[in-house]
């Protein structure tokens, strides 16, 4: 006896074949073509598969994400009752979508997020009501003194010097902390508050030639081991605080105050004239850390200038070094995300060990645990450790966290023997952070890091699959289509954050990223080895020195042409008006793409207003007028006085609280060199 067939009957597919036999025929073909178009002569062995994107996690981790932020500026009770009627919503929304066939996977997919967005109030509530209570906003709000017990969290970083009324200010240090006990009209109490710390020092005591000056430089110095806990109860004379790691505790005697804007993580702000005096010594886990990024910076002690400030920042994130000129020259290149451990760093330690991640479920996988031995649930343990390591070792910052996220869900997927989906992983990394830390969801590095992030997993292979079908050689189209994803999705952010847009981004970050992967392997081969094998170490920063240089001086000489960066509005007014102008341009791209000559002329344009020819603005403005004899720049604070001189240079008087500013001035004016400097102003940065 035999029944109706379960599954498609056999046979050629005709005009009136089923549409699940015509898609399988249609696979069959798009797989018969990628085999033939394989680089092998015996065809592609697991030919890509492209389907619909999932997105069922990308609601849910945005509905988590808004209302953190929300709830973090929302008085506690109005956060609690907001979180109840979205849960009871959501609840009577999943209710609703069972009884119902039409419609019941976007009823589903609208409560997850809803219910998402509930637990994340929640939190976001939780949080915001635990940092502050205690005393100390009480504290705060009468601006009083008290001596508070600290736990240091984060590295100490300085404050870059700037004028305040006619006289420099102090030069300061910032520091987050944990307020841990409070000591205030006699009374001592135990609390756990978030605090920021400005400690004023002088500008002598910041810089001691021939001492560390990074936050390892206390307990960390030392490569050949590590500093006994019980070992110098003060931080050594010079740097009292750019030597604290996190998890010291302190004791300061500081001035409280309220916070500069409501809804900030910090409770209060100490202000602190006076140097620590530690208590505790930190972890044993974090003095080793603190070890590993001063051995890093003992190692490229001998490298030029530049490449000596970068590699510590480029492997850890340690940007002590980094000279004001050098930071300009990045943020107007937009490479400042070098100088910031992000995914990329964490993504070349996971390939070294794993291998492309396409091929880790395969046999024929690579990396170093394939030659090693190690099995896939070993490689996802292993890998895990290193996760961590990278964590604790380049500190928890929001870009570090967010990769560490999708790592370890990448991990997880390999061990478990399932295969990655990127977007979904970048969507659940998103949603578990944000419900972990709530003040994630304000930070403008975890923006920039999940945007910068998603374009590479969206939009950068679209354009790259269209820069190809144009003639364009693969690996050139996937730079390109990177480079230009992630510079149209975050300048909007970046507008917000400085004003401006950079016009060399893209052809600075193609260019650097040539050096980023063997700078960055070999400076972590270097921070790996100080400890144990100082030499070897100092061989690999060597070798990583050139690739770092050649970074460096393509941010130098993408920053030194006239029309590096143009002013653009800030705020997200000028953020909104700049991503409307970027979607107009990817609209019409396709357009302009067809007309070689229109190409041409919009290139030729972008040139002109980068090189910026010293006569170009002459013709557009008027400025500087021919033969011109004395100009006033304004400089910020008063105005700087040039005096012509022949062949292109000039006397100058004054510059002005901001370099920058004068710099400008003198390019727009075509003085190449500055003849004599006279300053009337002691406070001048000059100076």
């Amino acid at each position: 006896m035999t029944g109706p067939r379960a599954g498609p009957r056999a046979g050629r597919a005709g005009p009136g074949a089923a549409p699940g036999r015509r898609a399988g025929t249609a696979g069959a073909v798009a797989r018969s073509a990628v085999h033939a178009s394989a680089a092998s002569p015996l065809g592609a062995s697991n030919p890509r598969q492209e389907g619909p994107t999932d997105l069922r996690l990308v609601p849910p981790a945005l509905a988590a994400w808004l209302a953190s932020a929300v709830a973090l500026g929302t008085p506690g009770g109005a956060a609690a009752w907001t979180a109840v009627g979205i849960a009871v919503l959501g609840a009577l929304l999943l209710v609703a979508g069972r009884g119902r066939r039409r419609g019941a996977g976007l009823a589903a997919a609208t409560a997850t997020a809803l219910l998402c967005a509930s637990a994340a109030t929640a939190v976001a509530a939780l949080h915001a009501a635990d940092g502050h209570r205690g005393p100390l906003p009480a504290l705060a709000a009468e601006h009083a003194r008290a001596v508070v017990e600290l736990r240091i969290t984060g590295d100490p970083r300085t404050i870059r010097p700037h004028v305040r009324g006619a006289a420099r200010a102090p030069d300061a240090v910032l520091v987050e902390a944990d307020a841990v006990r409070v000591t205030a009209h006699g009374v001592t109490t135990e609390i756990r508050t978030p605090v920021l710390v400005i400690a004023e020092t002088a500008a002598s005591a910041m810089r001691v030639p021939g001492r560390p000056t990074g936050p390892e430089s206390r307990w960390g110095a030392r490569p050949a081991g590590p500093v006994p806990a019980g070992e110098g109860a003060s931080a050594p004379s010079g740097a009292p605080w750019l030597g604290l790691l996190p998890s010291t505790r302190v004791s300061v005697t500081a001035r409280i105050a309220p916070p500069a804007r409501p809804g900030e993580r910090s409770a209060a702000v100490l202000s602190v004239r006076e140097p620590p005096r530690v208590i505790a010594p930190p972890t044993a886990t974090q003095r080793f850390a603190g070890r590993l990024r001063a051995g890093l910076r003992a190692a490229t002690d001998g490298l030029p200038p530049d490449a000596r400030a970068l590699l510590p920042g480029l492997v850890v994130g340690d940007t002590s070094r980094l000279t004001p000129e050098l930071r300009e020259a990045f943020e107007a290149t937009d490479l400042t995300h070098l100088t910031a451990v992000s995914g990329s760093n964490l993504t070349i330690v996971l390939l070294l060990l794993i291998g492309p991640p396409g091929l880790a479920l395969r046999a024929e996988r690579r990396g170093l645990a394939p030659r090693i031995g190690l099995p896939l649930r070993a490689t996802a343990v292993v890998g895990g450790a290193l996760t961590v390591a990278f964590v604790i070792v380049c500190r928890p910052d929001p870009s570090v966290l967010r990769a560490a996220a999708c790592g370890l869900i990448t991990l997880l997927a390999i061990g478990t023997g399932r295969r990655r989906a990127l977007l979904p992983a970048l969507a659940a990394a998103v949603l578990l952070l944000v419900l972990y830390d709530p003040w994630l969801a304000r930070s403008y590095g975890f923006l920039l890091s999940v945007l910068a992030t998603g374009a590479l997993l969206t939009i950068s292979p679209r354009w790259s699959a269209a820069l190809r079908r144009r003639g364009v050689p693969a690996r050139a189209a996937e730079a390109l289509g990177a480079a230009g994803a992630a510079q149209a999705v975050c300048a909007p952010v970046i507008v917000v954050l400085a004003g401006q847009v950079s016009l060399v981004a893209i052809p600075c970050n193609l260019l650097a990223e040539l050096a980023v992967g063997p700078a960055t392997v070999l400076g972590f081969g270097a921070l790996a080895a100080a400890p144990f094998a100082m030499p070897a170490a100092e061989w690999s920063a060597w070798l990583a020195g050139w690739p770092t240089g050649w970074i460096a001086g393509i941010a130098r000489r993408g920053a030194a042409l006239p029309g590096a960066a143009i002013g653009w509005p800030g705020g997200w007014g000028g953020a909104l008006l700049l991503a409307t102008l970027t979607a107009a341009v990817v609209a019409t791209g396709r357009r302009l793409t067809a007309r070689p000559w229109l190409c041409a002329a919009v290139a030729l344009l972008l040139l002109l207003a980068v090189l910026r020819p010293v006569s170009l603005p002459r013709v557009i403005t008027g400025w500087p007028p021919p033969g011109w004899r004395l100009a006033m720049c304004d400089v910020g604070q008063g105005d700087s006085l040039v005096l012509s001189a022949a062949g292109g240079s000039a006397v100058v008087i004054d510059a002005g609280p901001e370099p920058a500013l004068a710099d400008r001035c003198l390019r727009s004016l075509g003085v190449t060199s500055v003849a004599l400097l006279i300053l009337t102003h002691f406070f001048s940065p000059w100076f």
